[in-house]
């Protein structure tokens, strides 16, 4: 079984938030759903990118994003 595109995304664009806020990224990926398919594994609930924003992400925004 492997990742696909899609599940290596979502854990590049969980890194890059996790290093922009300085967090712990263990939380976010605990919280991924997967689900396998023909493709590989598939992150059901993916993060979410803020582009309107400025404004920093907590530690407390990268645990809710865990749990959607």
């Amino acid at each position: 079984m492997h990742l696909s595109n899609q599940a290596l995304g979502a854990i590049m664009l969980a890194l890059q938030e996790s290093l922009l806020a300085q967090s712990d990224i263990v939380p976010v990926l605990k919280g991924f759903e997967l689900e396998a398919t023909d493709s590989g594994l598939v992150i059901k609930n993916p993060p979410t990118v803020r582009f309107t924003d400025e404004t920093e992400i907590s530690a407390g925004d990268l645990e809710k994003m865990a749990k959607r």
